[in-house]
C-alpha cells in the first residue's frame, strides 16, 4: 500500500474521470469462503492513479455492493484503508480490501470524493465489477 509513480494500470475494470482513473481487479477467495454456509469472500485490489496535471486527495469512498438477488449495501466512510492519500501528477495509490456475501456472485461499484488544491470536489468513478465465483451456475438464455 501507498504512493507509487508507475504505468497506467493493467486491470479487468477502469474507469477515468477528471483525470483520475480507477482501477479495480477482484479476486475470489476461496480459502476464505465456504459454500455449504453460503459464505462467499472476494478481495478486490485497486490502484488509483492521477493522470491529470492537478494534484488530489482521496477523502471519502461511497460504495454500492449488490448480490445475485439484488440486496443492496451502501458503504460510506472516510478515505480506504484508513488513509487519504494525496495523488500529486504521476502518482498512484494501491491498496487492497475484501468483501463478504452470502450469494456466489455480485456487482460492485461506487465513487471516491477527491478534493482539490483549491478545495473543489468532485466524485472520480470507480467502475462497476462484478464478483464472480465458481459455485454461481452459468445458465445460457
Amino acid at each position: 500500500m501507498g504512493l507509487t509513480s508507475v504505468d497506467p494500470p493493467m486491470s479487468d475494470y477502469s474507469a477515468l474521470t477528471r483525470g483520475v482513473r480507477v482501477a479495480v481487479t477482484p479476486q475470489f477467495l476461496e480459502d476464505q469462503s465456504d459454500p455449504t454456509r453460503n459464505t462467499y469472500v472476494w478481495a478486490y485490489h485497486v490502484e488509483i492513479t492521477n493522470e491529470g496535471h492537478t494534484t488530489v486527495q482521496l477523502t471519502a469512498r461511497h460504495w454500492t455492493i449488490i448480490d445475485k438477488h439484488g440486496q443492496t449495501q451502501t458503504v460510506k466512510g472516510p478515505g480506504v484503508v484508513g488513509e487519504q492519500p494525496i495523488l500529486r501528477e504521476g502518482d498512484s495509490f494501491l491498496y487492497t480490501s475484501a468483501c463478504p456475501l452470502s450469494t456466489p456472485s455480485g456487482l460492485m461499484m461506487g465513487t471516491y470524493v477527491m478534493q482539490t488544491e483549491d478545495g473543489e470536489t468532485f466524485d472520480a468513478q470507480i467502475p462497476a465489477f462484478s464478483l464472480d465465483s465458481p459455485y454461481e451456475e452459468q445458465r445460457v438464455n
